[in-house]
């Protein structure tokens, strides 16, 4: 069962991260702020709270183990590190070349803070003396994702090239898939399970996949094995953040599709896909004490998710208590209804108010092309016992028949960021068309790089596109 506790709204531009600790949740924003929540208060906001000493907007933010402290990551080339308890600055650590730092990570001892910069560089901090020990770097790449082996003897790392790369705690590289994801890595985590070591990846290729991890810390440098053992396909745009469980069952990713995906980690299994962010998801994070998970997104709310059935705490396939009605027909336009998926369908149902029959027709995989077979008797073999029940869905359907929800809106008509249909578009220094407000606050946020390449653009000037404009207003007009 999925449920959503609460929506918080304190920042005023796209949160960028999410963090969560046994008693508190942590997000952080372009705002250049961080808001601090007490999770044993009904995620009411600390009195400390916001947080303010960044001078530009903060990519990262990540709990300590012990939940004592709090670091973050900015623009400002700097990780700030903060008393989770006061709200006060305990230590400024200024990134090696002053580059904008994009991640940091604590080890699962808290000996070590490690943070990745724009310029591809690693800086590994002893975190109780606040000293840096030894630096690395990756070559024409942005460090984006960070994430210490639950052992805490391996760091894994990823870079807007595409790479994953293993060190140890001297900083040697000890394995590197140069091609993890087609157009960049966005974030990795490893799971929490010590016994089967697994890393999870994301990238701009709308993927995300999980790595095994064996023969670790077992045999020499040259015997390190990393095989790919999944690729998850639920998501259909970049992917920015992926998050395990704190039992390791459960791998949740965000996307540029607005939504938010939980599979079942073990089995490679799509159990959920939620719906309620009306920009593109940027964060996702489990508490490591609890079935409650956070995710943070462009439209600069933060959702906090109860996950669990009751019984175990675990997901149970087909149980779900979460409403649809954030699919609207925007994300559906561009389908025809036989190619509509579950999610597709139980939005439907929200939205002519047959929101009751959501959890039985997802129960029966009922997607767009059993959608449109449905008959008087299959709403009888279903249990709809209500006969005025049977006919409104009847009608319902034979009106969707009538009704051209798609018309094959072309992909080019689409902003490569939002996924919609663009109302003001305009060519970026990549050569790609982009709607004007969304690539503006892609720029403002993601430090000049593109949204398509993830390479740095040379120039922000942004030219209209007057013929792609007139093409899009053509085709309105006539669909």
């Amino acid at each position: 069962m999925v449920s959503l506790i609460c929506t918080l709204q304190g920042h005023r531009d796209d949160v960028n991260w999410c963090a969560l600790s046994a008693t508190h949740l942590s997000t952080c924003s372009g705002d250049k702020t961080l808001r601090v929540y007490s999770t044993a208060q009904d995620f009411s906001e600390l009195p400390y709270s916001p947080l303010t000493g960044h001078g530009y907007g903060v990519h990262c933010c990540c709990f300590s183990p012990c939940g004592q402290f709090l670091a973050s990551c900015s623009t400002d080339a700097t990780t700030v590190v903060w008393s989770v308890s006061a709200g006060e600055i305990e230590a400024v650590l200024e990134h090696p070349g002053r580059s904008p730092v994009r991640v940091c990570a604590f080890s699962p001892d808290s000996t070590h803070l490690v943070s990745g910069a724009a310029d591809g560089t690693l800086a590994l901090w002893d975190f109780p003396a606040k000293r840096l020990l030894s630096t690395r770097t990756v070559n024409d790449a942005t460090v984006v994702a960070l994430s210490f082996s639950p052992c805490g003897q391996a760091l894994a790392s990823g870079s807007t090239y595409g790479d994953l790369r293993l060190w140890d705690l001297n900083m040697n590289q000890v394995f590197a898939e140069k091609n993890a994801h087609d157009l960049g890595v966005t974030c990795c985590c490893f799971s929490p399970l010590e016994l089967v070591m697994h890393l999870a990846s994301c990238g701009q290729d709308s993927l995300v996949k999980i790595w095994t991890i064996t023969s670790l810390f077992c045999v020499s440098v040259l015997g390190w094995e990393v095989k790919l053992l999944h690729t998850l396909r639920g998501q259909s745009a970049p992917v920015l953040s992926c998050s395990y469980s704190s039992d390791g069952q459960l791998l949740a990713s965000g996307s540029v599709d607005k939504t938010v995906t939980i599979y079942d980690a073990n089995n490679a299994v799509l159990l959920y896909t939620l719906n309620q962010h009306e920009r593109y998801v940027t964060a996702c994070a489990f508490s490591p004490t609890d079935a409650v998970m956070a995710t943070g997104s462009m439209d600069k709310t933060v959702n906090v998710w109860r996950i669990q059935d009751g019984h175990s705490g675990k997901l149970a396939p087909g149980e779900f208590t979460l409403s649809f009605s954030r699919r609207t027909a925007a994300g559906r336009s561009r389908l025809l209804v036989s190619d509509w998926s579950e999610e597709d369908v139980g939005a439907w149902l929200v939205e002519e108010g047959l929101e009751g029959l959501a959890v039985t027709f997802r129960t029966n995989n009922i997607d767009g092309a059993e959608l449109l077979g449905i008959t008087k008797d299959t709403l009888v073999e279903l249990r709809v016992e209500s006969v005025g029940l049977r006919g409104k869905v009847l009608r319902k359907i034979e009106e969707l028949k009538g009704v051209s929800v798609c018309s094959g809106v072309p992909d080019e008509y689409l902003c490569p960021i939002t996924r919609e249909l663009m109302k003001d578009p305009v060519i970026a220094a990549d050569g790609y068309s982009y709607e004007r407000e969304a690539i503006q606050s892609w720029i403002n946020s993601r430090n000049r790089s593109s949204p398509m390449t993830n390479l740095p653009l040379k120039t922000t000037l942004l030219t209209p596109n007057h013929t792609l404009k007139m093409a899009i207003g053509r085709w309105s007009t006539s669909h």
